[in-house]
């Protein structure tokens, strides 16, 4: 049985959380000296010279009414990134613990447990891109704390069977962390609304994809109460600056042009799938549930290189397992779609 306590480190468990001077008082105030900033202001922006709401409730309660998640099931870090090292952080032990990862996946899984010292076990995607669920139950042992699951999975584009994940959250009793970064382009339900059902889940989410907000490094995570205050004990007292919850809460009042962008990405993804299926080098477009496509071209390589001579970025994702021969191809604007199209026919003929 799951069992919080017994999965988060006992330094954590024992750490007096840093206390911000906007800690340490109730109710409302008007005149602010105790936190040592400059009070005759900045500069740029005359209000910048405040430090941040450390928890972020404005932004938070924003959150919520877009999502219906309350509040207190909300964490936000400094790009998804923090909420990935922050995680081993909690509930994995240096030199001791393991997570397992199902490759090919988000590098930064692999990445952060490395910087975090936690062993790291493999377990890779079928043929299909789905989860080998009789590989990951030979993996787990008393010290596997996390299992990383990307959906829709980052390069390979698709989702991940929904019963499979519930096949894990059931049987498995550490944290089963579902990184949900581009689900707005796909039609498979978030795992958020099954937070209350699985305490040992957690959600991840961005600002960077879908509602375009890359530049300004937030990420999500959604789980119960209980790990969302471990969490909030263990981050930095202002980790996500002003402008940055200034900007995201505008963001989230354009929930109508938000969706609208996604519905022209996903008939471009449509589009360019086909227009990448007619091709004589092309071997496979794989379907997708993403903001990107991977695609198998014959020497890949190659045809990576030729469009570099374009000016035109794609990622080689051959070198990865499952991936031979495989590029991955971000949904540009119309005028960028139109420069690749371009560039592969001119090197097709």
């Amino acid at each position: 049985m799951f069992n919080l306590n017994n999965l988060t480190r006992n330094n954590i468990k024992n750490l007096t959380p840093y206390s911000s001077a906007r800690d340490e008082f109730k109710g409302e105030a008007s005149v602010f000296l105790d936190a040592n900033e400059n009070s005759l202001g900045s500069p740029l922006m005359k209000w910048f010279n405040r430090y941040p709401d450390p928890y972020q409730w404005k932004l938070k309660e924003a959150i919520r009414n877009v999502k219906g998640i309350n509040i207190q099931n909300i964490f936000l870090g400094n790009g998804s990134d923090e909420c990935i090292d922050l995680l081993y952080r909690c509930f994995c032990n240096p030199g001791k613990d393991n997570i397992i990862i199902c490759p090919p996946t988000y590098g930064m899984y692999e990445v952060s447990a490395n910087i975090n010292d936690i062993e790291i076990r493999k377990a890779p995607l079928m043929d299909d891109f789905q989860l080998d669920l009789i590989h990951l139950e030979h993996l787990i042992d008393a010290n596997t704390k996390i299992i990383w699951v990307c959906s829709p999975n980052n390069p390979t584009g698709n989702s991940i069977n929904h019963h499979d994940i519930e096949m894990l959250l059931n049987n498995f009793n550490g944290l089963v962390v579902v990184d949900e970064a581009y689900i707005n382009f796909a039609r498979q339900k978030s795992f958020v609304s099954l937070l209350e059902e699985y305490p040992n889940l957690v959600v991840l989410q961005t600002f960077s994809k879908a509602w375009g907000l890359a530049a300004l490094r937030l990420g999500m995570a959604f789980a119960s109460a209980d790990i969302i205050t471990i969490l909030n004990n263990v981050k930095p007292p202002y980790n996500i600056n002003q402008a940055s919850q200034e900007l995201a809460i505008k963001a989230l009042e354009e929930v109508g042009q938000v969706n609208d962008m996604i519905k022209e990405i996903v008939a471009m993804r449509e589009a360019l799938s086909q227009v990448f299926s007619s091709l004589p080098f092309v071997e496979k477009v794989y379907p997708s549930d993403a903001n990107f496509l991977l695609v198998k071209i014959k020497e890949a390589r190659k045809v990576y290189e030729y469009l570099l001579t374009k000016g035109i970025v794609v990622r080689d994702r051959s070198n990865v397992t499952l991936c031979d021969s495989c590029l991955r191809i971000t949904i540009g604007t119309e005028k960028e779609n139109t420069l690749l199209v371009d560039a592969l026919l001119e090197m097709g003929g």
